[in-house]
């Protein structure tokens, strides 16, 4: 028994540590120096919560921005099932679905280049994106211009806004916020 008191002792002291005190003193922490990014980094205007930075949404309509497909369980964007399609790139269902964006993203934007940026038919391992390539903005911005019956300029600066480049050029690359883009174009037209 004597052998096993030290071991014991250890794997107590080493639960407490990384069971309790660890996740204790990061939770402060992050609340402490990051207390938006805590929470969910969340947009609340008017006291109701919008969204997330961080977490797409389901766009449709077509004076919205709309993000990357989403190929989560159930409804698009869940959260509670992140994930991708596992769909690989052989599969003849993957093309059937590509094809399809194609055509649906054609025919929703006939004024746009026919090159459809490829972010914009295919989903992300976490089909939870909330951003997507300034190019892919771009292609749907006469669109958004026409269904709102705004300038196309206005909407390229809202876009242009809205979008966030890395501190370090070479760690990243620049990316358009949907949902800050899609609140602002309605901040735009309300009354």
């Amino acid at each position: 028994m004597t052998i096993l008191r030290p071991a014991i002792l250890l794997l107590i002291l080493l639960t407490l540590i990384t069971g309790g005190l660890y996740p204790l003193l990061t939770t402060l922490l992050g609340q402490w120096w990051f207390h938006e990014q805590a929470n969910g980094s969340l947009i609340i205007q008017a006291n109701e919560v919008r969204g997330s930075r961080l977490i797409g949404q389901n766009f449709t309509e077509a004076k919205y921005l709309q993000g990357r497909p989403s190929a989560t369980a159930e409804t698009p964007y869940n959260p509670m099932a992140s994930g991708g399609s596992n769909l690989a790139g052989s599969n003849p269902e993957l093309d059937k679905q590509i094809t399809e964006r194609v055509a649906a993203l054609r025919q929703a934007n006939p004024q746009a280049n026919p090159a459809v940026p490829v972010e914009l038919v295919t989903a992300s391992a976490s089909g939870l994106d909330g951003q997507i390539s300034p190019e892919a903005a771009a292609w749907q911005i006469p669109r958004i211009a026409n269904a709102r019956n705004l300038p196309v300029q206005q909407v390229a600066r809202l876009v242009a806004e809205n979008t966030t480049h890395p501190l370090v050029g070479f760690i990243g690359k620049p990316v358009v916020n949907v949902l800050l883009v899609n609140l602002a174009l309605d901040a735009l037209q309300a009354p």
